[in-house]
């Protein structure tokens, strides 16, 4: 499953996919959010990054395990910036942040289902991305 916009009826989507994975049941759900040309000032923030967690975690109902990690590193530019992990009781929220290109890269694992389109705007709104690639993928 594969979409390079978030603008339509994501509603719609989003119970399609939490249906078939209860149809299926996968061992689990990744959705992958790449955003591009996000908001440099709170994309350099590590406070504003945990803001970021904890309001997602909320939104998509998961329970963190322990604090978020937020490390600022990278000696290549191309490649410089913070990095996030999340523990999530049903597995993991991790992201980068690019700093050279103000380029967002998110990953949702979960084995609990979630609305992953929803998720995605969200991560949209927060950084303030002007385009997003999701990919949602069952995991068995």
């Amino acid at each position: 499953m594969n979409d390079n916009s978030l603008s339509g009826d994501f509603v719609s989507k989003d119970q399609e996919i939490v249906e078939k994975y209860g149809n299926e049941n996968p061992w689990g759900m990744s959705t992958c959010v790449d955003l591009k040309e996000c908001n440099p000032e709170i994309i350099r923030d590590a406070q504003k990054i945990k803001d970021f967690v904890r309001e997602l975690c909320v939104l998509i109902d998961m329970k963190t395990f322990g604090e978020t990690t937020v490390v600022d590193f990278g000696e290549d530019p191309r490649v410089s910036g913070f990095s996030m992990t999340q523990l999530i009781e049903t597995s993991l929220i991790s992201g980068h942040f690019a700093n050279q290109t103000n380029a967002v890269y998110l990953d949702i694992f979960s084995c609990k289902a979630y609305p992953p389109y929803k998720a995605a705007k969200f991560c949209q709104d927060f950084f303030q991305g002007k385009s997003a690639d999701v990919k949602v993928n069952f995991r068995y």
